[in-house]
Formats: structure tokens, sequence, C-alpha cells
């Protein structure tokens, strides 16, 4: 990775003894310290990043269970602008893409910005002053002309509500908070849900204890995982010739930009991936009874493809039962599934999901009418562009509605609407003076109508599953209908036309400009001493 040069950081304004910011970034995965890196890459370097952890990284910090991997090979899941000539497999585990968070942190000098253990209680949009004031955890406040909001959509955990569970004797963790303080070995444990999470959990933790049962509402499609080491020389290659590893990037990117068609409009060419993953499992699964159990009754590419070689043979492990129905009842050790069969075990894990239709943060955004967002978005998430939403001005959201990927990596759409937020910024600049910008419902609407169009081919849409793609109300909200390159051009600039431009009242706009030229004349009052103080110091220095 490169160093950035700009290191000297932007003085904040206090305004009524309150700090007041040019941006305010809330979380500090991928999003947030992209959205930091490109902030001072565009020269504003008076922002704040607020992370309600005490670390940075994201759902790479928080997801630390056992066997946790990116499922999206290394070279394409990292920034563009920050290659990593180092990694060590082809697919990498959870603590090298954390320390990769962390390097990108250090290396581009993010931490003077970054405020830990600082979680965002409320952001309510000040409609005199143009800006938004926000609540934090400690009782602390800020007003920033600009929040983006990068809390991710997996990053709240969902734990389905069972009758009985808060009874139950044993010990309880979902996966994306894992307690490392329990000791699985010997112990009855149940694993609940298939997904992602589960299928990494599952091998990881089979050798280890007395017994694992599998609760499985759905079995995944589960295809091969092409993991291997990555060679020193190869490490060496893209040390010394850095275009080396941008072409092995390239080449991870074009593959999936070539797959995009199958999902999004000829759902009919998966079948062929099918027999691909019918025979991975077919190759550790025997029994015909579990290989029953374990194969899908729906297109493959509907719920999200799953990467694993371990899987399948740690099932059928003799300690390993398989319960094809879900988790319906917990009654003192005893798990009830919903098809009647009875469970005693120590612990239960949860690899349920996390809240991706109904994000948490929603609930905590006052927009310009005094609702909140999630009560705007109650009938289903909508943004322009992926990024703002009617009635929230100058507030956008990194990883929004609909710009979620089934096949390839989300750092690309990431850096899509990074390039977008930077164009925001710019667009409030030539603006000058107190300005924001409002999506306009019409271009919202327009938007969305688009992408609901274009997703009713796809292979989420027609796969015939239920998955946590789709919101309470049967939609695809979360999914990119298209290629990374079609949001790429998508979001590349900011469609003036598409805001409404929110000029302060005369008012505030005489108070905020008076206090711009105090506050200007303090700074150079300040500059003005120590001046003085350094001729000072050199007059001291020549009579020694």
């Amino acid at each position: 990775m490169t160093e950035h040069e700009g290191e000297h950081e932007g003085g904040h304004e206090h305004e009524g003894g309150r700090e007041h910011v040019r941006v305010a970034v809330i979380g500090s995965g991928f999003g947030g310290l992209g959205a930091a890196v490109r902030l001072r890459r565009e020269g504003v370097t008076d922002f704040v990043v607020l992370e309600r952890a005490s670390s940075v990284g994201g759902t790479w910090r928080d997801n630390s269970y056992p066997g946790c991997a990116c499922d999206v090979p290394s070279h394409l899941y990292s920034f563009s602008f920050a290659p990593n000539p180092d990694w060590p497999r082809t697919f990498s585990g959870q603590e090298h893409i954390r320390a990769y968070l962390e390097h990108v942190a250090d290396v581009f000098h993010l931490r003077p910005h970054i405020r830990l253990d600082s979680e965002v209680l409320r952001m309510t949009w000040d409609a005199e002053r143009l800006c938004w004031d926000i609540e934090i955890s400690g009782g602390g406040r800020l007003r920033a002309d600009v929040v983006v909001s990068a809390t991710g959509p997996l990053s709240d955990p969902k734990i389905p509500e069972i009758p009985g569970l808060d009874s139950f004797p044993g010990k309880v963790f979902h996966s994306a908070r894992w307690d490392h303080d329990y000791d699985l070995r010997g112990k009855r444990v149940a694993m609940v849900g298939t997904g992602a999470s589960a299928i990494q959990i599952v091998p990881a933790i089979q050798p280890q204890v007395d017994r694992l049962t599998l609760f499985q509402r759905t079995p995944p499609w589960v295809m091969p995982r092409m993991d291997r080491a990555i060679t020193g020389a190869e490490r060496a290659l893209h040390r010394a010739l850095p275009f080396t590893g941008q072409a092995r990037r390239g080449l991870l990117w074009g593959i999936r930009e070539l797959q995009v068609s199958a999902f999004t409009k000829h759902p009919d060419q998966l079948g062929f991936v099918e027999q691909l993953a019918k025979r991975n499992m077919g190759r550790a699964i025997k029994d015909p009874a579990l290989r029953a159990k374990l194969t899908p009754d729906y297109r493959i590419g509907c719920k999200r493809i799953l990467l694993s070689s371990e899987y399948y043979p740690a099932l059928a492990r003799p300690n390993v039962d398989v319960v094809a129905s879900g988790l319906q009842a917990v009654r003192g050790s005893t798990l009830v599934a919903a098809d009647g069969t009875e469970t005693e075990v120590d612990a239960i894990v949860f690899g349920t999901g996390f809240h991706v239709t109904d994000m948490p943060i929603a609930e905590r955004v006052v927009g310009a009418e005094g609702r909140t967002l999630a009560e705007v978005w109650k009938g289903g998430m909508e943004a322009l562009r992926g990024a703002s939403a009617t009635g929230f001005p100058n507030w956008m959201t990194i990883i929004g509605p609909n710009t979620g990927l089934g096949n390839s990596s989300m750092i690309l759409m990431i850096e899509s609407q990074l390039n977008y937020m930077a164009d925001f910024v710019r667009q409030l600049d030539v603006l000058g003076g107190r300005a924001a910008l409002d999506a306009r419902p019409s271009a919202v609407g327009a938007w969305n109508r688009r992408v609901q169009e274009r997703m009713k081919r796809t292979v989420w849409n027609t796969g015939g599953c239920t998955s946590w793609y789709l919101d309470a109300n049967g939609r695809n909200t979360t999914i990119w209908p298209g290629t990374t390159s079609e949001f790429r051009r998508a979001t590349r600039r900011v469609d003036i036309t598409e805001y409404e431009v929110i000029r302060a009242p005369k008012a505030a706009e005489e108070r905020a400009a008076a206090q711009a030229g105090a506050a200007e004349q303090a700074a150079q009052a300040a500059q003005a001493a120590k001046a003085g103080k350094r001729k000072e110091d050199e007059k001291d220095e020549v009579s020694a």
C-alpha cells in the first residue's frame, strides 16, 4: 500500500460550545474507512469517524467465530487504492482481513479522525442550521453538515424469538458475538441455521464437540471452495511488480462480471452449476437419506451460494445429526424442532443472520419532517442510487438499498458509492454557503421502479426460495440486479436535477457567516501569536 501525502488535520469549528464538523462518518468497517480515505483525498480533513466499538473493523472485527473467512478472493476483497501483495491465502481468514483494515487506518493516517466507543444514539436534521445534530453515547453531541452512514447491513445480529429460549440453562450466543471463554470441547452443541457462517463453524467445531446437531430450515447450495496458500514467489512478484496484482484482481473481477447475466437474465442457465454443487455433495455424503435432506429444492443462486470443501465431510461424521427442520421451542435443555424432533444440548449457537432489511440505525435517523428513516422505510427500503433517501438532506448511506451482490465483491460497490459521496460533497462546495441536497421523491421513485422492474426476471425473484434478500413485504430491497460496472457508471456523478437544493434561512446564513468570520479571526490571531513566539525563541537562541 502507498502512503497518502496529506497529514494535516482540519480544525473543527465550535458553535455555541458544540463541535461542528463538515462530515460525520458512522462506522469503521470497509465502508467507513473507505469514506474517510476518500474524503482526505478530496482535501476534506474536517471530518470524524464515529465507531461504537473499541476498535475498527466492522463485521470483520465482530465475526471472530472458529473458521471465519471470506468467500470472495482476497485480491478482489480489498480496496483498489490499497492493494495488499501479501495476502496469505486465496480466500483470507478473518484475522487477516481485520489486520488489513487496521493497516488501512494507519497507512492513510485515519486514527486522528476516528472516535472509538462513540455509538450514535440519534441524529436529527436541523432545518434552520442545515446540519445534523448527532447524539453520541456518553453524553457527547456534535453537528455535521453531511452524514455518511456506513454501519453496514451485517452489523446487528438477529436471533429468532423461540418460545422457552430465555429459560434455557446452557450457553446461548450468536455467531457474530462468539463467546471465546466458553469451551465447546465435549459439549452437546446445537447449530441453528445453515448460512455462510454456519457452514464455516460446523467443520471447525465438529472435531471438538461430543455431539453436534444442525437445525436446517432450508438446505443451502454449496460449491467447493478452491482455497490454497499463496506462495512466497507469488507475493514477491506482486510486491516487485504491482501491475501483476492488479492483473490478478482484474481477472477475478472479469470472471464474475461475465457470470452476472445468468443470475439477472437467464436463471435457467444455472442448472449446470447445480450439477457441480450436487457432485460436491455426493463426494462426501454417501447416505441417501442424508443426501435427500441436504438437497435444495430451489434454483441455485436464489439464496446466497456458499463455498466450502469441508462442510459436507463434517456432516457425514458420526457425531453430527442433521435435523431438516427449524427450531420451534426450547423446554429446559431440550430443543424441539418444527417436525417434533427433540434434542438435548448444552449450548446453542445461532447462525441466523442479521437485521438487513430492517437496519436498527434507521430508528435513530430523524429527518426533515420529524419522522425516522425506519418509519419512512416501513413499506420497504428505497434510496436514490442506493445512497439518498427523500426527506433526509445531506445524509447518505454506504451499502444502502439494492447495492448488495450475489456473486462478487462488495468492495467494488462500496468504491462506487464513495465516488458518489465525493461528488456529493463537491456539489455542495459548488453551491457555496449553507446549502443541502435532498433527493426528490420523483427521482427516488423512478430509480426504484427501474431496479424493481429489472429484479422481476432475476434468480432472486424467480428461483423459488425465501431468502434474507427479501424484506417483510417480499420485495428484494437488498441485491443490485446488474453488473458492478453498470453500478459504477450510475454512481460516477451526482445528477443535481435529482435533488432539491435547500438554502439556509437568511438569519441563519448571516449568523453562520459571522461565526465563521469570528473563527477565522481567532485562527489568524492564534497564528500571529505563534509567529511572535517563534521570533522570541529565535532571539533567545541568538543571544544564547
